[in-house]
């Protein structure tokens, strides 16, 4: 895990300082914070205007989705967050060492990323014989954003997890993540692959850089 944290700083070759550092936030924020999350599995309909879950009046609009799912009969909706009190704490060493904060932050993503493959892992158990697609999320391709409340509205995540979407449409709080898993009968390809299918590509140091981060 702490591989990811400095994939996620954009140091994957960082010296033997910067990974010892890094090590020793990981250690010290897993002892504080633990990942949390909730999902659910729902029958899919294929419609003309998109991808309905069954039962929720949630529709999964756009190409991508269509591409991800295209041979699923269900999907389970996820939300994974770190909670408020890593966010309080971030903010607070921001106020006194904004270096270190930066070491934090990127090892909190990487913590909910493990929260994340747990519950795929969970998922995978509950559902033998059958396969999972990619973890795909809001503002993947030309799914919108917009997602993001649904989820978490159908997934009561406000009262589950203390999540909830603000009116810019990010989650609160920040070190979170919703996602959609498609289940089938058959194998599944890898489809989220490199800078194009990333939501932080207008934006990435990294890219701009001419570099990646290696997902």
């Amino acid at each position: 895990m702490v591989e990811e944290a400095l994939r996620y700083l954009g140091a994957a070759e960082a010296p033997e300082a910067l990974r010892r550092q890094a090590a020793g936030e990981m250690e010290a924020l897993r002892a504080q914070v633990r990942p949390r999350y909730v999902y659910r599995v729902w029958d899919l309909d294929f419609r003309g205007d998109g991808i309905a879950l069954r039962g929720t009046g949630l529709v999964l609009r756009g190409t991508g989705a269509a591409r991800m799912l295209e041979t699923c009969d269900q999907a389970a909706l996820l939300a994974c967050t770190l909670g408020a009190r890593f966010d309080l704490s971030l903010t607070a060493l921001q106020a006194r060492d904004m270096a270190r904060a930066v070491i934090v932050d990127a090892c909190g993503s990487a913590l909910v990323e493990q929260g994340c493959g747990e519950a795929e892992a969970e998922l995978s158990a509950r559902f033998p014989g059958r396969y999972l697609t990619d973890r795909f999320s809001p503002g993947y391709g030309d799914l919108p954003l917009e997602l993001q409340g649904d989820i978490c509205a159908v997934l009561d995540a406000a009262r589950r997890l203390g999540l909830t979407v603000t009116e810019s449409l990010l989650l609160n709080p920040v070190k979170s993540v919703t996602a959609v898993i498609g289940l089938s009968d058959r194998p599944q390809m890898a489809r989220i692959r490199g800078c194009a299918c990333c939501q932080m590509r207008e934006c990435c140091a990294l890219r701009k850089g001419g570099k990646h981060c290696g997902s």
